[in-house]
């Protein structure tokens, strides 16, 4: 896909503040720093567009990006912040929650997990919620730049054994920082949005 053009189109924290104009949207979803800001800025070829922080837990709303002014990227808040507290991390989740199990023109969330470990235990709970949604899903592994060529495939598959019904067509390998794997993901989100 050719970017032409991508712009930060608004922020939100509830259904009533998101777009209504009805276009596509793909969502990212993942632990907080594992670099779905970054991912974002090199989908879309921009290196400050969304804004990425070393110190997780920055993301506080669904951000949206509009996209060749035909779909939006939404950056939704990370999941498993621990020095967050009780109060933000149940704000976080209902933020998350609310978008993916009611947001019509939603088409497809990539889940960003971190290459270099096992996902976790949250990243395998959203894995699942995401099945039992039943919406169209991919799981990128981001950091690809930070493993050894040999460890890659050790990892890939440490990936599918931990969540379980993961196909491989589901997985791309990515680098934010690189910039490996654009290409790929965007001919899958191509193939959703037809």
């Amino acid at each position: 896909m050719k970017i032409h053009s991508a712009t930060y189109a608004l922020s939100g924290v509830r259904a009533a503040q998101y777009p209504i104009a009805g276009l596509p949207e793909i969502a990212l979803v993942g632990r907080s720093n594992v670099g779905k800001s970054s991912l974002t800025n090199a989908l879309l070829g921009r290196k400050s567009l969304a804004r990425t922080s070393s110190q997780p837990g920055k993301t506080q709303t669904a951000n949206f990006y509009l996209v060749n002014e035909s779909f939006f990227i939404v950056d939704l808040p990370g999941y498993g912040y621990a020095k967050a507290s009780k109060s933000d991390r149940a704000r976080f989740s209902n933020i998350v929650g609310d978008y993916l199990e009611s947001r019509e023109e939603l088409r497809l969330v990539l889940q960003v997990v971190d290459l270099r470990h096992p996902p976790t235990a949250l990243d395998q709970e959203m894995f699942q919620y995401l099945r039992a949604l039943d919406v169209p899903r991919l799981v990128i592994a981001n950091k690809l730049d930070k493993l050894k060529r040999g460890e890659i495939e050790r990892q890939r598959k440490v990936i599918l054994a931990t969540l379980p019904g993961l196909s491989p067509e589901q997985l791309v390998l990515f680098s934010a920082e690189t910039k490996q794997g654009v290409s790929e993901l965007w001919s899958r989100v191509d193939a959703v949005l037809g």
